[in-house]
């Protein structure tokens, strides 16, 4: 089955006689209120009191998310382990609210009430007031277990403490206290004080009056939550890994980084994912699979050589003289086809319809095995967290949406086709996935 791309929804661009970026953009806004419906979470359970909260870490992070506090109205305290860090940490979050007050997004009052609302303080012992404590430090588990131990200690009796862990288990770091009852996640993305996104993890022991007060508190801070469950990467992570292997086998199969960047940028993204690499940094990915025992044999290349993106000058890209735009880099695509040769792969050409099928399917395969596995409870869950956290075109619907339109037929038998080629057993078409191609049914 050819891999030709899919811009609209049947054929000439046109579904039932009506505009198909019309009906995907209904279709996001339906998942997106449809996501508010947590099965097994009933309407009436009861809610907690959260009228202060504590964060762990003033980071970017734990500084976003204590604006997002403040912004709300919620008094908190930013909670640092000396005061070197937690003096840079608030000075950050000054000089974003004092942006904001030139800009005339807020007034110079707001920005005032909003920086007193924002406490900061060295050590656990000042979360003990907190109604709830979200912990945004290092993305490392021996450090979240120890917080967590700590906390259990410290916190008040019926506080909830959540973690910001983007891959973590959370059931891992609820085992280490002794209220495992009280604890989730709380996934905000970068950066937390403009992103809309929350995914809310819900844990195999978390209660259901700390999970409804969890995604009220979420709603609140004007936010849009999303309920999902416990796996390494969660919904939004998990399937972006996927699109990520996907990216460097394209590198060393033949295609070059601007190629693909063009290509998804096309398709509808603000920006491709190695131009997104480059903004984010290498580094952090690259520190990332250290710690979870990957490889992206490009990635990893260029981030040991000291190209971590913008911030050095040199990533995919290269930046001249600060430049925000990176031009195509020769020793780049040097190094790329080195690698590809030292893997043994013969390189070949990629059109974008190629480029955007090999990205997109194997994401599409592992939203079905979210599904199977009820990570996440709908596939309008899947593409309310595509669209509001990873910045997925909304005229397509997100990526559930999308693969309906293209034809899941098509999916499995092109994912078929490229784990043959590759090798990868991982392509394979999930079984929901398989089953639906096979009746020609839909996610949806």
């Amino acid at each position: 089955m050819s891999e030709r791309d899919d811009h609209g929804g049947g054929a000439n661009g046109r579904e039932d006689g009506d505009d198909p970026r019309a009906k995907a953009l209904r279709h996001a806004a339906l998942a997106e209120r449809e996501a508010a419906d947590v099965p097994g979470l009933p309407q009436d359970t009861p809610r907690r009191d959260i009228t202060r909260a504590a964060i762990i870490g003033a980071g970017t992070m734990g500084g976003g998310i204590a604006m997002c506090f403040a912004n709300a109205g919620i008094p908190v305290t930013v909670i640092e382990t000396e005061q070197g860090a937690l003096a840079q940490g608030l000075d950050r979050v000054r000089g974003l609210y004092a942006g904001s007050a030139k800009r005339g997004s807020i007034t110079e009052a707001e920005r005032d009430a909003r920086i007193s609302r924002i406490t900061g303080a060295v050590g656990l012992a000042h979360a003990a007031q907190a109604d709830i404590v979200v912990e945004a430090a290092f993305e490392e588990m021996g450090v979240k277990r120890t917080i967590f131990s700590d906390l259990s200690r410290v916190a008040k009796p019926g506080a909830i403490l959540a973690t910001n862990t983007s891959y973590l288990d959370v059931d891992a770091i609820a085992a280490v206290t002794d209220r495992p009852q009280d604890v989730l996640g709380m996934h905000f993305f970068s950066p937390a004080n403009v992103m809309r996104l929350v995914e809310v993890v819900r844990a195999e022991k978390t209660a259901p009056d700390a999970l409804a007060t969890a995604l009220d508190l979420v709603r609140r801070l004007n936010k849009l939550p999303v309920a999902v469950g416990v796996c390494f990467g969660f919904v939004g992570n998990r399937m972006l890994e996927k699109r990520s292997q996907a990216g460097e086998r394209l590198l060393l199969e033949g295609a070059l980084p601007h190629e693909i960047d063009a290509a998804v940028t096309e398709f509808g993204f603000r920006m491709g994912p190695f131009a997104m690499s480059d903004l984010a940094g290498l580094d952090i990915g690259w520190r990332s699979r250290k710690d979870f025992g990957g490889r992206a044999p490009v990635a990893d290349s260029l981030a040991e050589m000291g190209r971590y993106g913008q911030k050095t000058g040199r990533g995919f890209y290269l930046y001249p003289e600060g430049t925000r735009t990176g031009t195509r880099d020769p020793e780049v695509e040097v190094l790329i086809g080195r690698i590809a040769t030292g893997h043994g792969i013969a390189r070949r050409r990629f059109t974008a319809e190629e480029i955007v099928a090999r990205l997109m399917y194997p994401m599409v395969n592992e939203g079905a095995r979210i599904l199977e596995e009820g990570i996440a409870a709908r596939p309008g869950d899947i593409d309310t967290i595509w669209i509001n956290g990873y910045n997925w075109p909304a005229w397509r619907g997100g990526p559930m949406y999308w693969a309906d339109q293209v034809g899941l037929d098509r999916i499995a038998a092109d994912l078929s086709r490229f784990a043959a080629e590759t090798g990868d057993d991982t392509l394979k078409p999930a079984p929901l996935l398989a089953r639906l191609a096979a009746e020609g049914g839909r996610f949806s």
